[in-house]
């Protein structure tokens, strides 16, 4: 079955995507034949690319469900990209349309969303979906942030999109009932699968917000009455400084991701809103969810069990000894064909039928899979090996703290040293003895931090994810004090 065919099972009157004008069910399958239609007859056919750059809106939904539908291949860019940026991934996916609310000059056929949309409207005869295609034919290009050198084009499948929505919905169903808040980008794998491949494959709807503005999005959850919430660490700490119980009385749920949640600001919000956030984890090439943890059972600090139907395995010596720490390996119908045109990249990645995350963890006892942090992020300090996301959850419980970053910068002899960004809550003043002495009583000497520098605010990509790339590579942020 292809995505745009499960739409079909659900009742045409049930209301599929909410806001001001709510669009139903039968509504939505309609609006992708029309944008299938003209997408057909710009020349888009099967296994052509159409880049997609646009906020959150009923119009991304609609491009990406005809684009698939016709068997090409569609390529979501992040919001967030400078025209250089957009114009290497036109050129690297061979883009022969670019959908955009913004206008672009590419070397592909540039297309505005509003004029899409408009010619889509003046449709009378709509064309059907294209037949010789296969699940297991690539469907969507994910380009990953980039954290190292260009970023790649992790290639996925309907087959792997729709695997992980069951995979999921096996740990945290849906419900039809649901109402799912799509702040999360949609052009991010992480928002697209969480907040709708997952609500409209299972009958459910969303309700699409295009901001980041804490404000905004506890209007649209008291507005519509959302009941599942998916944000990143960020956001959740900004709602706990808000601290507005009321305005969240409709959700049921909420989920983290996209980068490690910190404990204290777990408790917090628990404690403030009554409800747990279940931290999970994944990866644009697992399309991307691979762990996450259940509502029976949640533990902090841990991304939960590995969801039915995905294998993973801590690449330590055998037999596994529970709290070995290794490389985290990832297997399963959810995980990618590989990087686009990139045979090389994706033979290093997809090892011996694994997926190679370059993320260290470990499980406990019970399965539960704790990530311990970037492999390219461990600090080697006298050939001591020190783990930033440890040394972080030690200064994020030192009292005045809101935001915290830890890499490591060249000391000589030493190899690295630690340094600690840290962004202090307003009004509050870091003393950094104080500091230095809270941490000496939880960390062995050689992880303590030797460079502590305070800022306004930490470096971060469109998820919410801290950039800590920028933090080791730029002259700005060597300004530390002693």
């Amino acid at each position: 079955m292809f995505l745009e065919e499960y739409l079909a099972r659900t009742a045409p009157e049930r209301i599929a995507i909410r806001g001001a004008a709510p669009i139903r069910y039968g509504a939505l399958t309609e609006a992708i034949a029309r944008f299938r239609t003209v997408l057909a007859e710009l020349g888009v056919g099967k296994g052509d690319r159409v880049g997609l750059y646009a906020p959150n809106c009923a119009e991304f939904i609609y491009t990406y469900f005809a684009t698939v539908s016709l068997g090409a291949i569609i390529v979501p860019i992040n919001c967030m990209l400078t025209k250089d940026e957009v114009g290497y991934i036109v050129e690297d996916a061979g883009i022969s349309v670019l959908v955009s609310s913004t206008e672009f000059t590419t070397s592909a056929q540039d297309l505005l969303l509003a004029e899409l949309t408009e010619r889509a409207a003046a449709v009378t005869e709509c064309i059907p979906a294209e037949t010789e295609r296969t699940a297991d034919d690539v469907c969507t290009l994910i380009y990953t942030s980039g954290t190292t050198g260009r970023p790649k084009g992790a290639m996925l499948t309907q087959r792997n999109l729709v695997a992980n929505v069951e995979q999921f919905n096996r740990v945290l169903p849906h419900e039809p009932e649901d109402n799912v808040l799509c702040v999360l980008p949609m052009y991010h794998c992480f928002g697209w699968t969480t907040c709708v491949m997952n609500p409209l494959l299972r009958g459910a709807s969303l309700t699409p917000v295009a901001t980041f503005m804490p404000g905004e999005i506890l209007q649209a959850i008291a507005q519509y009455r959302t009941t599942v919430v998916f944000l990143v660490p960020p956001l959740y700490h900004l709602l706990v400084r808000l601290a507005k119980s009321e305005s969240l009385t409709s959700v049921r749920r909420f989920v983290s991701g996209g980068a490690s949640l910190p404990e204290p600001v777990a408790r917090k919000f628990e404690e403030i809103y009554g409800l747990p956030i279940l931290e999970g984890y994944g990866l644009s090439e697992a399309s991307p969810v691979v762990a996450v943890n259940p509502e029976a059972k949640h533990k902090y600090f841990s991304i939960g069990p590995a969801l039915p139907g995905v294998d993973i395995r801590i690449d330590a010596e055998e037999p596994y000894v529970a709290g070995t720490i290794g490389e985290l390996l990832v297997r399963g119908d959810n995980v990618m064909k590989g990087y686009w045109k990139l045979p090389e990249a994706s033979a290093e990645a997809l090892r011996d039928g694994w997926l190679h995350t370059g993320d260290l963890a470990y499980c406990d006892e019970d399965g539960y899979i704790y990530i311990v942090d970037r492999s390219k992020d461990m600090i080697i300090v006298n050939g001591e090996n020190v783990y930033p996301r440890e040394v972080e959850d030690a200064i994020y419980r030192f009292p005045g703290v809101s935001e915290v970053a830890v890499v490591g910068h060249p000391g000589g002899l030493r190899g690295q040293f630690v340094c600690a960004y840290i962004v202090m809550h307003e009004g509050q003043q870091l003393v950094v003895q104080d500091l230095r002495r809270f941490l000496a009583k939880q960390l062995a000497g050689f992880k303590l931090p030797r460079k502590y520098v305070v800022l306004d605010a930490l470096p971060k990509n469109s998820t919410g994810k801290i950039l800590k790339r920028v933090l080791q590579e730029s002259e700005t942020f060597r300004n530390e004090e002693e």
